[in-house]
């Protein structure tokens, strides 16, 4: 298993809007090509400028093929592009990370 965690980081007082494009635009695409992720969410405390999410993949093989199909995917190519249109996004970390074994499954 191996889990793709997400930090994104948005410009000050863009964060609704940019979430409400991933809502309209993204959601759709990327939950019919990934999966539903294990979380999405946004800061309760901390830096209120940033959201986090984690997916599921039962490998980087799986991981690979997946995204591969979803940059494919002209409805997630609309994403992409009205995202960059507002301008939101100030900065994104990945971290690819494999459970221990003494919680092996997150679901």
């Amino acid at each position: 298993m191996l889990l793709d965690v997400r930090t994104y980081t948005c410009h000050p007082g863009k964060i609704k809007g940019h979430l409400a494009i991933y809502e309209k635009y993204g959601k759709e695409a990327q939950t019919r090509n990934i999966g539903q992720p294990l979380a999405y969410m946004t800061t309760e405390t901390g830096n209120p400028n940033q959201y986090v999410h984690i997916w599921v993949y039962d490998s980087a093989a799986d991981r690979e093929t997946k995204r591969k199909a979803m940059s494919a995917d002209p409805d997630w190519i609309k994403y992409t592009q009205e995202s960059a249109k507002f301008g939101g996004l100030a900065n994104q970390e990945n971290k690819l990370m494999t459970p221990v074994g003494f919680f092996p499954n997150p679901r």
